[in-house]
């Protein structure tokens, strides 16, 4: 039986970057949902984190919690398996089934031999989910998503299943107001960038005849308590500040309008061109230390981090931003019960 979430607006990643074994996920989702979080987000990676099978475990498992993809592709599996996919998790899940794209990492969509997904694409495909969910036939489809004789489900479908986005320039910001019902932001945005954000998402929902607060802006923000070990710690912080800054610096420096010679000189410095790899995965403990040495802190600043309490706080932060739910990035249930129940204290004083 269907229950509702104590905190429908609180939400983790499981299964949190590499793993052995994808089982992890179900403790992951019991505890998540004795805890009351409201949302479940799941990551694609081509090792043990196929989209579909975790989705299809999750729903099992889980009577109460949603369950998002954030992010699969729209171009590694035909739009028509796409559509049964999440018209599968919906019913199985009762309607909190999230489906969830975005356009990938470019050197692993370049190295599976696909094209760059566009916009316009990204566009395309909401649209034509919804058609096929619908029941539509779609006879002779020619365009941006390829060339299909024939795409349908089934002629009775009516159903209302959510589309998420995850977004980080303006382009995909705006994309997610016109044509998505939940956009997931990147983590590591400072508290203007969010702001900004936010007010671009409501603007283009309104400018597209929409209702901007039915478009559901959910914060990633690294959430990391002084209760880990000082290496784990660094590790989640750090590290993961330092992997974005190597996958993607530039686009990351200039929507949050950070100064680039600091990303420049982050890039030429010593301990970042030693590495074998990306930092999180590889950085030794002292590699990590020095890496800190050249980030900014106001960079590193952009999360939640200190005490439970603290952390707790900056969260609700997040959602006084405009943000109306905050994936607490980094870290697993177990890890966030102490950070959920002053949460929860705090708010029980208001």
């Amino acid at each position: 039986m269907t229950t509702t979430p104590k905190f429908p607006e609180l939400g983790f990643y499981t299964l949190g970057g590499h793993v052995e074994s994808p089982r992890d996920m179900l403790d992951e989702l019991r505890l998540a949902e004795e805890m009351g979080l409201g949302n479940a987000f799941i990551s694609e990676r081509l090792n043990v984190k196929e989209a579909c099978s975790l989705s299809g475990a999750a729903g099992a498992v889980t009577s109460s919690i949603d369950i998002t993809t954030a992010a699969t592709n729209i171009n590694t599996r035909h739009p028509a398996i796409s559509a049964a996919f999440a018209t599968t998790m919906h019913r199985l899940t009762g309607g909190r089934f999230v489906f969830g794209i975005g356009r990938g990492l470019r050197p692993q969509i370049a190295g599976l031999g696909l094209s760059q997904t566009t916009t316009a694409e990204m566009e395309e495909f909401a649209g034509l989910m919804r058609r096929l969910w619908r029941g539509e036939v779609v006879a002779g489809y020619d365009g941006p998503l390829g060339t299909f004789p024939k795409l349908a489900l089934d002629p009775t479908f009516d159903e209302e299943i959510r589309l998420a986005t995850t977004a980080f320039g303006p382009q995909t910001l705006k994309l997610a107001g016109r044509a998505f019902d939940l956009v997931v932001l990147h983590t590591f945005f400072s508290d203007e960038t969010v702001r900004r954000v936010v007010d671009t998402v409501r603007r283009s929902a309104e400018e597209a005849g929409r209702d901007p607060a039915a478009v559901k802006i959910w914060s990633c923000y690294a959430t990391v308590t002084d209760e880990l070990p000082e290496d784990v710690f660094v590790k989640k912080t750090v590290g993961r500040l330092s992997t974005y800054l190597q996958v993607y610096g530039d686009l990351l420096v200039s929507t949050n309008q950070w100064d680039p010679a600091l990303l420049q000189k982050f890039r030429e410095s010593d301990v970042v061109n030693e590495l074998p790899g990306w930092a999180d995965a590889t950085a030794t403990p002292e590699q990590l230390e020095r890496l800190r040495d050249v980030l900014p802190a106001e960079w590193l600043d952009c999360a939640a981090t200190g005490t439970p309490a603290e952390c707790a706080a900056s969260v609700r932060g997040q959602l006084d931003l405009g943000c109306d739910g905050v994936i607490m990035h980094g870290a697993t249930p177990s890890e966030l019960t102490s950070v959920v129940a002053e949460y929860a204290a705090a708010q029980g004083a208001n």
